[in-house]
């Protein structure tokens, strides 16, 4: 199970790596690794759990946050109208995406990020992305609002980069162009 303890902070080397290509059919070891990760997500959004375990409630957690430099990343979203968010996607890729930009107005937070950043990270608003799920399986979803915008910052770690790479130092709360606020329920 993983715990917080696991979870790289800023300044370890793995969150600036551009992580590996995974190759197919995963190793049984890396399935695990993609199960261990999801389950963190469930178990940090229950308040006993996330309680119990001392975990920080995330929607999101990628496989070098956990030290793993390879191309995978969890989410689980329940705050999504409709069907709740829930999958491990393995080599993302975002294939198409709209030119209208979306950001939340808290902020971007990260398990990996003990402290707050404040600013605007501009993210595209609706994506259309490709990925393998842990059987091999390829699938293609499109999303939007608060799942574009972890979908694309989970993808950012697979990348090296960090959420607070895209915030504008000088002016953090500059009105992003050609964008509508996204505000968390």
């Amino acid at each position: 199970m993983i715990l917080m303890k696991d979870i790289v902070r800023e300044g370890h080397p793995a969150l600036r790596k551009r992580a590996e290509e995974m190759i197919l059919p995963l190793t049984e070891q890396d399935k695990k690794l993609g199960k261990d990760m999801l389950e963190f997500l469930k178990n940090s959004q229950d308040p006993e759990l996330s309680e119990k375990y001392q975990l920080r409630p995330g929607i999101g957690l990628a496989a070098p946050q956990v030290n793993a430099s390879v191309r995978m990343f969890a989410l689980h979203i329940t705050e999504v109208k409709g069907e709740p968010l829930s999958f491990v996607a393995v080599n993302p890729k975002i294939v198409s995406h709209s030119v209208e930009q979306t950001y939340l107005t808290s902020g971007e937070g990260c398990l990996s990020v003990d402290r707050n950043v404040d600013g605007f990270v501009p993210r595209y608003a609706r994506i259309t992305i490709k990925a393998f799920d842990l059987d091999g399986k390829e699938f293609k979803k499109r999303l939007k609002g608060l799942a574009a915008i972890a979908f694309q910052h989970e993808l950012d770690h697979l990348d090296g980069i960090m959420f607070y790479d895209h915030i504008d130092r000088d002016h953090p709360f500059k009105e992003i162009p050609n964008a509508t606020p996204f505000e968390r329920d």
